[in-house]
């Protein structure tokens, strides 16, 4: 019998574009459960019947085990893992979050510690220091709940939505995707005409995770154009001014 937390995966698998086949590959579970899973909605005689005896001592899962979410934590978490974290999967079904973040900004290192804790408070987050860098790691079976995008590959090469309820946190909460999003970012200077005037730039390869940027922004009243093909550009006054509200220079 299976659990909640594959029964969920499976079906976010399925809201992210994903047929029958990719999941079975994905998951390891048999293709006509997969199959079943998807045309009732998770709903047949074997679901769930594990979960009492699966359940983590440490803490409901906030997707598939109603857990309390963090939501404001979770939208700026969610900005940074698009842009510097990847999830690898480890033994017995757990999986490694990791983020990797600059050296040089001490301040949105602690910060994201402080959001992949309030994730599930008796998390253990480490530090490893790297050249110029340091990943922020942790360990948990149900990162890919929260991270349904996870997948092997750059995320540049996959497919790179948001599902339901995560757009839902996003649009609720655009100023915290925003500051988690801009560990992708820059804040410069832009000279026109000898005139020097601060912008903001947003770079990334995936075209999904531009437009998740660009959508938070027109959620948010900022407005943006695009630089090139993989850059974002927040250059008027006005919106970078409300930009600096929320993030400022990195620090």
């Amino acid at each position: 019998m299976r659990t909640k937390a594959q029964v969920a995966f499976v079906l976010d698998l399925s809201l992210l574009g994903m047929n029958d086949c990719q999941i079975a590959r994905r998951t390891g579970i048999p293709r006509r459960t997969v199959v079943d899973w998807r045309r009732h909605g998770g709903q047949h005689h074997g679901y769930g019947k594990n979960d009492q005896a699966s359940e983590e001592p440490d803490g409901l899962c906030p997707i598939c085990r109603q857990g309390s979410l963090n939501s404001v934590q979770y939208a700026y978490l969610l900005g940074i893992y698009l842009g510097d974290g990847c999830l690898s999967a480890c033994p017995r079904g757990v999986f490694r979050l990791r983020i990797t973040l600059d050296l040089r900004y001490p301040g949105i290192i602690d910060e994201c510690i402080k959001a992949v804790t309030a994730m599930k408070p008796t998390m253990k987050v480490g530090r490893v220091k790297r050249v110029g860098c340091v990943e922020v790691a942790a360990y948990w079976k149900h990162w890919p709940c929260l991270f349904p995008q996870y997948g092997s590959g750059p995320k540049h090469l996959r497919t790179i939505a948001l599902v339901p309820w995560q757009q839902e946190i996003a649009d609720a909460y655009p100023a915290d995707l925003l500051r988690g999003l801009n560990s992708d970012g820059w804040r410069g200077v832009n000279c026109v005409k000898g005139k020097p005037y601060p912008r903001y730039n947003f770079t990334n390869n995936s075209s999904e995770i531009r437009n998740v940027f660009c959508k938070a922004c027109d959620r948010y009243g900022v407005a943006w154009r695009q630089m090139n093909w993989k850059t974002i550009s927040v250059a008027r006054r006005p919106d970078v001014a409300r930009l600096d509200s929320i993030i400022g220079p990195k620090s």
